[in-house]
C-alpha cells in the first residue's frame, strides 16, 4: 500500500477495542474542551453574522450551530462551528504537527453525525480518535517552512478520515475523498500574518469542504489519487516537502491524541512559552508589572513568524492575540490570561501597551522549522535585578498538563461566555455527557446541550 492507502486503512479497519485507554480519555478531554471553546467563541467578532449569513447559500435543517442554535446544512453548520472553534485561539494544539486537531475535524464529524442521525457515542468517539490521528500524523511528516495554514490543511484530511470511518466508507471512497478535499484545500499564512478574522474563516472553510469532499466521494465521483506524494500533491505544493513514509512508522503504535497539548491562555499557542515562563517568574520572585524595565525573549523561528509582531494601539483583538509582547505584558498586569483580556477598550490601555513595548521578541539559532521552543526569557527589573528562564515545555503540553480541575474550571468559564447565556445546568450535563459518551446512544442529544 501506498501512504494513502496505509492512512485510509488505518482510519477505516481499527477497531475501538484497539484504541488504548489512555487515547480515549484524551479525547474525551478534549472533546469537552472544544465544545466550551465553540461557546466562547459565539462571542467572537463575525460569529453571528456568519450564522446568519449562511442562508444566502441555501437553507437546510440538517445540523445547528452552537450556541445559536440555527439550523442550517451541514456543510453550513461545519464552517461556522469551525469558526467559533478557533476565533478565540483557545482550542487544542498538537505541538510537533502545529496543527489543532479538533479544529477542522470536530465541527465536520458532528454536522454529519446530527445529518445522519443514529450515531452513538461510541461510534463517534472512535472516529474522532482517528481524525485526528489522521491530521497529527500529516502535519508530523512535514519538514518545510509553514507557507500555508497547517492546521486548516492538514485538519480537512483528518476531518474526511473520520467522516469516512463514520459513514462505513470503503477504500476507495476514501481515498476519493482525500482527493475531492484535496483539491478544495485553502488558508495561506498571509491571514495569520494580517492578523486577520479570516485566519480563523479558513478552518471553516475546510471543515465545510470535508464534508463536501465525502458527499461527492459517496456518490462514486473520482478524484486525483496520489494527493499527498505525487509531484503536484500536498508535500511538494503546501509544505515544501515532508517525510509521509518515516511518519506513518508510528501509525497505531503513538495515538496522537495523547500528545495534543491544552490552550490554557486565549492566544497563539506559540506565544505561550512566553507567557508560561513570564508567570512563573512572577510567581517565584515576586515582581509585579511596574518593575520591570525591559524583557528579552529568544524563540525559533517558527515562534518569531507566528507572534513576533510589534504591539502598536490598532492591533484588532485577532493580532493581539497573535502577539507575544501583548500577550506577555498583559499575562503579568492580570497574573493571568483570559479572554476578556482582548476586549477592544484593553487592546488601547496605555499602560499595557508600555509594557509590551519593552518587550522585545527575537530569533534564536533553532534549525528546526516546526519547532515551538524552547524558549528563553530574560527579564531586567527597574532595581537593576535580571533574571532567566528556558522553557522547553509549556503548559498545557502533556509533560507539563493543566490539572483536571482546571480543566473544568476553563470549560465552565467557556460556557458562562457565550453569546446566548446559554443554562449552567447545561454545561454540567455536557461533562457528564461526555465522560459517558461511549453509553450515548444517539449524539443528537448532546448537541441539544449546546444550542438554546
Amino acid at each position: 500500500m501506498d501512504s494513502t492507502e496505509r492512512l485510509a486503512a488505518h482510519a477505516l479497519a481499527t477497531p475501538f477495542s484497539s484504541i488504548p485507554s489512555e487515547a480515549l480519555a484524551d479525547c474525551r478531554k478534549f472533546l469537552l474542551d472544544s465544545m466550551g471553546v465553540i461557546i466562547v467563541g459565539s462571542s467572537a467578532p463575525w460569529a453571528r453574522e456568519l450564522s446568519e449569513m449562511q442562508n444566502l447559500w441555501g437553507s437546510g435543517d440538517e445540523a445547528r450551530n452552537w450556541a445559536f442554535g440555527t439550523r442550517m446544512s451541514a456543510p453550513s453548520a461545519a464552517m461556522v462551528n469551525a469558526y467559533q472553534l478557533h476565533n478565540s485561539e483557545f482550542d487544542c494544539v498538537h505541538e510537533e504537527a502545529v496543527v489543532h486537531p479538533m479544529a477542522v475535524t470536530l465541527p465536520a464529524l458532528m454536522a454529519v453525525a446530527e445529518r445522519e442521525g443514529g450515531v452513538s457515542g461510541r461510534d463517534f468517539l472512535l472516529a474522532l480518535v482517528l481524525g485526528v490521528d489522521v491530521a497529527c500524523h500529516i502535519g508530523v511528516a512535514a519538514n518545510g517552512k509553514m507557507r500555508f495554514f497547517r492546521p486548516a490543511t492538514a485538519g480537512a484530511f483528518g476531518a474526511v478520515a473520520a467522516i469516512g470511518r463514520l459513514r462505513g466508507f470503503s477504500t476507495e471512497m476514501m481515498r476519493d475523498a482525500m482527493g475531492i478535499v484535496y483539491s478544495q484545500l485553502c488558508g495561506t499564512m498571509q491571514a495569520h500574518f494580517e492578523g486577520s478574522s479570516v485566519l480563523a474563516m479558513q478552518i471553516g472553510f475546510n471543515s465545510r469542504n470535508a464534508v463536501i469532499a465525502c458527499d461527492m466521494a459517496a456518490t462514486g465521483i473520482k478524484a486525483p489519487r496520489d494527493m499527498l506524494e505525487g509531484p503536484f500533491g500536498y508535500y511538494t505544493l503546501f509544505e515544501g516537502g515532508g517525510d509521509l513514509d518515516a511518519a506513518l512508522q508510528d501509525l497505531g503504535k503513538v495515538w496522537r491524541i495523547t500528545e495534543v497539548a491544552h490552550k490554557p491562555f486565549p492566544s497563539g499557542r506559540a506565544t505561550h512559552g512566553v507567557v508560561d515562563s513570564l508567570l512563573e517568574m512572577q510567581r517565584e520572585v515576586g515582581f509585579s508589572a511596574e518593575d520591570v524595565a525591559s524583557i528579552e525573549a529568544r524563540v525559533p523561528p517558527l515562534t518569531y513568524q507566528l507572534v513576533g509582531r510589534l504591539p502598536h494601539a490598532d492591533m484588532t483583538p485577532n493580532q493581539a492575540r497573535l502577539c507575544a509582547s501583548y500577550a506577555g505584558a498583559r499575562a503579568m498586569m492580570s497574573k493571568g490570561l483570559g479572554v476578556a483580556d482582548f476586549d477592544l477598550d484593553v487592546l488601547k490601555d496605555p499602560t499595557t501597551l508600555d509594557l509590551a513595548r519593552r518587550i522585545v521578541v527575537k530569533v534564536d539559532g533553532n534549525p528546526d522549522p516546526n519547532d515551538l521552543t524552547p524558549v528563553t526569557v530574560e527579564t531586567r527589573l527597574q532595581d537593576g535585578r535580571s533574571f532567566e528562564r528556558t522553557t522547553s515545555v509549556i503548559y498545557g503540553n502533556p509533560a507539563k498538563p493543566m490539572t483536571e480541575s482546571a480543566h473544568l474550571a476553563k470549560f465552565r468559564n467557556n460556557w458562562q461566555s457565550g453569546a446566548t447565556n446559554l443554562p449552567r445546568e447545561n454545561g454540567e450535563r455536557l461533562i457528564t455527557a461526555v465522560t459517558e459518551i461511549e453509553q450515548r446512544d444517539e449524539m443528537r442529544s448532546v448537541v441539544d446541550l449546546l444550542v438554546p
